[in-house]
């Protein structure tokens, strides 16, 4: 059989589908997420289900978000997983996450992401991370070290600030190619990101943040005397204790949170001029 197929499925490019089948890296990822009866889990990708049925197992009940109709339409007619699950078939990157929240019961979500689509549906996830209790995603080794960068490191960047801003960052475990069908042709990594109830940084407006964000990192490698010139002269930098010839990888979290504060509490942002 090709290594393009598996379980009768033929993995589709477009949807930038890897199917994990190695049974120590399910069960070290559920293991986890930990499921427990009751709770709001919601998987995206679920594909094949090597994840999904042993979550849906565990915890009862469980909504699923999956672009492919063909797998949507597998798992909602599924003989014995189809009772467990809610099967939502759509596009992750559009879906309303809130609609799934009930009661009290905050959303747990986790997935194989596709590695195509990984960092902007990440941004789109943590735009409901008022309503999350926590994520675990296997993603390219890649992102992950991003999202868990330190400041003056070469990973550090706009998707690390935008993350760790909302949530404490977890790198679980590194998963090789062989662990997937097709192999993908580079390593990768599971994550939990956990949202904070109380923000650790001090910041007025996260949409803001991310202007700022687009602007110092878009031009990574000028000083941000130059890379924010469209958004703070030089003096207004200094004042705020920046060094001119520093580059964004240089600033701290708290750092760009008092740029995009001092630009909303000085009304210096034009929103028509959005570069990102």
């Amino acid at each position: 059989m090709s290594k393009q197929v598996h379980q009768g499925h033929r993995a589709r490019k477009r949807f930038g589908q890897n199917f994990l089948t190695d049974e120590a890296v399910i069960s070290q990822i559920v293991a986890s997420i930990n499921p427990q009866p009751g709770e709001n889990l919601v998987e995206i990708g679920p594909g094949l289900a090597a994840l999904t049925e042993p979550v849906a197992r565990m915890a009862g009940k469980l909504n699923v978000v999956e672009l492919d109709r063909d797998l949507a339409e597998r798992l909602s007619v599924h003989p014995t997983l189809g009772q467990f699950l809610e099967v939502h078939q759509g596009d992750a990157l559009e879906f309303d996450f809130s609609t799934l929240v009930r009661e009290d019961k905050a959303l747990r979500v986790f997935g194989n992401l596709p590695y195509n689509i990984s960092t902007p549906l990440i941004f789109h996830l943590l735009g409901f991370a008022d309503k999350v209790q926590d994520m675990h995603f296997m993603l390219q080794k890649e992102v992950v070290l991003r999202m868990s960068a330190q400041a003056n490191t070469k990973a550090y960047g706009r998707l690390t600030v935008m993350t760790q801003v909302r949530c404490e960052v977890t790198p679980v475990l590194q998963v090789p190619p062989e662990s997937f069908t097709p192999a993908p042709k580079v390593d990768s990594a599971v994550v939990r990101l956990a949202p904070y109830s109380q923000l650790p940084y001090a910041i007025n407006n996260l949409e803001t943040l991310d202007r700022v964000c687009r602007e110092a990192f878009n031009q990574r490698r000028k000083t941000i005397r130059n890379s924010l010139r469209n958004l703070l002269d030089e003096e207004q930098l200094e004042s705020l204790g920046l060094v001119l010839t520093a580059r964004a990888e240089n600033l701290s979290i708290q750092q760009f949170c008092d740029i995009a504060n001092y630009l909303d509490e000085h009304q210096l942002l034009k929103s028509s001029d959005d570069n990102g």
